[in-house]
């Protein structure tokens, strides 16, 4: 079983979540466990403070870095593994599926999440991997959090039931996930695929890895070159993007 961990000034913002759906039944299974700890149980002034001006100036407040390291040092002495411990920030390691694999693998993960304007620096050699969730600003690092400990359960065995969900979604191959449809097969003139009503399983996977090529090509090319294409798919998604170019 993994243990996820969070470091926040607002706990109460995990439980909704991570108690409902695929993440509450896994939860409740064993299949991983949560706890919440919040930063102000390590501040020593009367109004819990963890934020203070900038040195040099500037606008808003930054989180001082003194009840992160209390808190970190409090947290690695726990009779537990020691935590393996994600910061998130800009100038992080891009997430996507494979850290979420490799995140997946760890026993123990503490999530720290900030606020305001940023964290204090000195804090940030806490980490033991920085990541960023992508080129834009969020209010505070719980949903960000949020969106690590759900990619990461959805990997682990009887987390969706179904052993193989996990083994066959966008980025697993390092492509998007092939179109996907249910009844009715026909709506309003709009047609199922043919081949996915026949019944032959060769055929179904063979257009389910040429339409994942081609979705790729035309939506997010950027990820064909490590997705390991036969010289016969890179044919098919150079004619994709060469066709959706002169779209533009």
């Amino acid at each position: 079983m993994i243990r996820f961990e969070a470091l926040t000034v607002f706990p109460e913002m995990f439980e909704p979540y991570l108690s409902s759906s695929i993440m509450g039944r896994a939860r409740a299974r064993g299949i991983f466990s949560f706890e919440a700890h919040d930063l102000r149980d390590w501040t020593h002034d009367r109004h819990r403070t963890v934020d203070d001006a900038p040195f040099g100036g500037g606008q808003g407040m930054l989180m001082k870095c003194a009840p992160f390291f209390e808190a970190l040092r409090d947290l690695s002495r726990a009779d537990l593994p020691h935590p393996h411990v994600v910061f998130f920030s800009p100038s992080g390691v891009r997430y996507d599926q494979s850290v979420a694999q490799r995140l997946a693998r760890e026993e123990r993960v503490l999530l720290v999440c900030g606020r305001y304007e940023g964290i204090d620096e000195r804090a940030l050699e806490l980490a033991d991997e920085t990541i960023s969730m992508g080129d834009y600003v969020l209010t505070g690092g719980e949903l960000a959090a949020l969106a690590v400990i759900d990619s990461c359960v959805r990997l682990l065995p009887g987390a969706l039931g179904d052993e193989m969900s996990a083994l066959d979604e966008s980025f697993s191959d390092g492509l998007l996930e092939y179109a996907q449809y249910t009844r009715p097969a026909d709506f309003e003139g709009r047609q199922v695929p043919e081949v996915l009503l026949s019944g032959n399983h060769a055929a179904i996977a063979a257009w389910r890895r040429k339409n994942s090529v081609e979705r790729t090509a035309r939506w997010r090319p950027d990820l064909l070159e490590s997705a390991g294409l036969t010289e016969d798919e890179w044919a098919l998604a150079r004619c994709v993007m060469e066709q959706e170019e002169g779209r533009r």
